[in-house]
């Protein structure tokens, strides 16, 4: 018995080092990718779009936000495990960008990220998004082919019926309330205006209430390489994923466990010491690499 106790303290002390190596590390990464990172505003169609540069490489890979999020709680621990150069950005009404007095749109989203690799005179990118993001990626790739290179399709949808049974009837009753607190303590934090907050949280979910489907001809007229990852306990159905994933003629399908944004290090679902968020990341770069 005293063996076994002895035994047991010595794997909670390696364990418990293990974690705090692991936070030393990302701590340091994460120090690193802040002294080479460059930012700046692009005037594109109307507002002033926030953006942050990191590393070098020929094709950058383009980072889009959740709803509701900033850069940081979508990105802060998966963007310096990345390969090559990342470009990440915030949409309109999001964190540091500026809004316009119009409703937030997904094909809006689309034409702003477009612009903006216009104005940074970048032919061709790789576009990554997450959730909200996703479905952003999706229009890219079809409004705008030639400005993509391949797209990671993170926790995406292109029909109502892809998300989880009562999630448009919650959205509905949603109020502020309901916003996770991590990310109204980020976008207070870049961006100290609570009106502007509500303004964000109103325009997202209304986006959301009034989401259309998509035709499986636009989806199907996809022709860049796609990744398609999901959580197996996601807000997106499994079987919305495959299906999206079997519409598109180049792409990829990755389940990993987890929950909605956990295999990426999203701010609210992340948890320290967990390897996922580097699987995710290798995974990511790979299928980039190919």
């Amino acid at each position: 018995m005293k063996k076994f106790i002895n035994n047991l303290i010595i794997f909670m002390l390696v364990d418990s080092l293990l974690i705090a190596w692991s936070i030393s590390v990302t701590a340091q990464q994460n120090n690193k990718m802040e002294k080479n990172k460059t930012f700046g505003y692009a005037p594109v169609n109307g507002i002033k779009m926030y953006y942050e540069i990191y590393g070098e490489g020929d094709i950058p890979l383009v980072l889009i936000h959740g709803g509701g999020s900033t850069i940081e709680t979508s990105f802060s621990n998966i963007l310096p495990l990345l390969s090559g150069k990342v470009i990440a950005v915030e949409l309109q009404a999001h964190g540091r960008t500026s809004d316009r007095d119009e409703p937030e749109s997904f094909e809006q989203d689309a034409d702003d990220v477009f612009a903006l690799l216009k104005h940074l005179k970048i032919e061709k990118a790789n576009i990554l998004g997450f959730s909200n993001g996703a479905t952003t990626t999706l229009q890219i790739a079809i409004r705008h082919p030639e400005a993509v290179n391949k797209i990671v399709v993170i926790s995406g949808t292109y029909k109502r019926d892809g998300m989880i049974a009562g999630f448009f009837e919650g959205m509905e009753k949603a109020s502020l309330d309901n916003m996770p607190e991590p990310l109204k303590i980020a976008y207070l934090k870049v961006n100290p205006n609570q009106a502007g907050l509500v303004t964000m949280f109103n325009k997202d979910k209304n986006r959301m209430i009034n989401f259309k489907d998509y035709a499986d001809e636009d989806i199907q007229s996809i022709k860049a390489k796609a990744l398609i990852m999901v959580a197996d306990h996601d807000v997106i159905t499994l079987e919305h994923t495959i299906k999206l994933s079997r519409l598109i003629q180049n792409a990829q399908l990755a389940i990993l466990p987890g929950i909605h944004g956990s295999f990426i290090g999203e701010v609210c679902t992340v948890k320290d010491g967990r390897k996922i968020v580097e699987m995710t990341a290798n995974l990511i770069d790979e299928f980039l690499s190919q």
